[in-house]
């Protein structure tokens, strides 16, 4: 059987999502697979996670300090991954919305990188493992689906854009992960430490490194074992050629 990521040639590969850290707990040992295989790729967070608060945060934190330090853990985390590079928006983090305003500006990002590959998350989980879905997650993967069909590859969309340099370019994938409706599995095992090791990066979003690695270590595969584990990504993929 062939791998539905077995492509022929190096691909561009863009991951647009809302926070740092969510390219790693989403599909961080698939894009380290891609990595390896010698595709190229690029990160573009929507927000930089400024309200990423929880028990262990330090009381002098603030949202703008918080910010500057996930992007260091972004950059960390991206270049255990194998990514070649991490693009900001900083969008208000808590408060995304998939306006046209934002639509427009993924469009420009699209045309930007021109990927052949498009990875972001699927809008339609509201509930995920850890409980409700942020947010933030599904409007990043609502604006992305708006902005790939219609209008990246469609030159009459954002006429502005045209003005600014940006022609029309559409991906030959998409990509959603986070995903309770996929019809795309890939076997990481062989990545999933690489997962780990990156998402650990984030020192900030880490409550506890042993009870996150042991969380982890048990979403195995169902047809897997303690003794052989085997862990999974899937995805909902879209192709348009």
């Amino acid at each position: 059987m062939i791998q539905p990521d077995t492509w022929t040639s190096p691909q561009n590969i863009l991951v647009i999502l809302a926070h740092p850290d969510d390219p790693e707990f989403f599909c961080g040992a698939t894009l380290a697979r891609w990595a390896r295989a010698g595709h190229h790729i690029t990160y573009q967070l929507l927000t930089c996670g400024d309200k990423g608060f929880n028990p262990t945060t330090h009381p002098e934190m603030t949202p703008e300090k918080l910010c500057v330090i996930r992007h260091e853990e972004q950059y960390a985390a991206a270049k255990v991954i194998g990514a070649e590079s991490v693009h900001f928006m900083d969008q208000p983090d808590g408060y995304l919305v998939a306006d046209l305003n934002l639509r427009r500006d993924v469009v420009r990002i699209i045309r930007k990188f021109k990927p052949d590959i498009l990875v972001t998350c699927d809008p339609q989980t509201l509930f995920a493992i850890y409980g409700i879905n942020h947010p933030d997650h599904r409007a990043a993967g609502q604006v992305v689906l708006d902005a790939v069909f219609p209008a990246a590859g469609n030159l009459t969309f954002f006429p502005e854009l045209l003005k600014e340099g940006f022609q029309p370019h559409m991906p030959k994938e998409v990509w959603c992960s986070l995903t309770t409706q996929p019809n795309t599995t890939l076997d990481v095992t062989d990545m999933w430490d690489i997962k780990m090791q990156a998402i650990l990066e984030h020192k900030t979003q880490v409550q506890d490194a042993e009870k996150l690695i042991e969380r982890f270590k048990s979403r195995r595969a169902e047809d897997s074992t303690e003794e052989n584990p085997r862990y999974e990504e899937k995805f909902r993929v879209v192709k348009y050629s």
